[in-house]
């Protein structure tokens, strides 16, 4: 089973490798495209901010490398974001993939924190990715933005409004929490993820 973790601009990369190196997996951290596109799975992780990593996406023409992988693809935290149509962040046009707009959340309250950070359940899954067990589960966010609830939505969490916890289209998926820092959970993700 080869693995391949996307090398760019954006964080995190690390403890995804460590969260894939306990459920067994050892992967290789690459931008070399012949290697991402001969891998059997594909992760798309980070941390960042979307206009600098879409603009280094382009350069790097992983862009269109991304969009056109045919094999399972998981995108994490701003991998999700970058896998939608728009972002608030900086007013930036993303690869598509995902038919949802990415917004900043609006604190309503004084008490309201942004960026949302720490754990909270997710509800209504509806995907191989998951099973029926998770429901209600916690898992470990860090996020300003957020992708709506749209059609390919199959999780949601509730954090200052119903926010898309995952989403899932042909072989692409993506989560907006971090499975690989969600412990049990999490890990079970990942598994169900590498057996799709």
């Amino acid at each position: 089973m080869e693995v391949a973790i996307i090398k760019y601009n954006a964080g995190n990369i690390h403890s995804v490798v460590h969260g894939l190196r306990r459920i067994g997996i050892e992967p290789v951290v690459t931008d070399d495209k012949a290697i991402i596109q001969a891998a059997d799975k594909v992760i798309f992780p980070g941390v960042g901010e979307a206009s600098s990593t879409m603009a280094y996406l382009k350069e790097h023409k992983l862009d269109e490398l991304i969009r056109n992988l045919r094999q399972p693809v998981l995108g994490i935290c701003i991998g999700l974001q970058l896998m939608c149509r728009h972002s608030e962040e900086n007013d930036t046009d993303c690869l598509g993939i995902f038919d949802a707009e990415v917004k900043r959340f609006v604190p309503q309250k004084h008490e309201d924190k942004v960026p949302h950070m720490g754990w909270n359940t997710i509800h209504s899954l509806t995907s191989g990715l998951f099973d029926a067990s998770m429901e209600e589960k916690y898992v470990y966010y860090v996020h300003s933005y957020y992708a709506s609830v749209c059609p390919q939505t199959i999780a949601q969490t509730d954090y200052l409004t119903p926010f898309s916890a995952a989403l899932h289209r042909d072989n692409f998926y993506a989560t907006q929490f971090h499975p690989e820092k969600s412990s049990a959970i999490g890990e079970q993700v990942l598994t169900n993820f590498i057996k799709l």
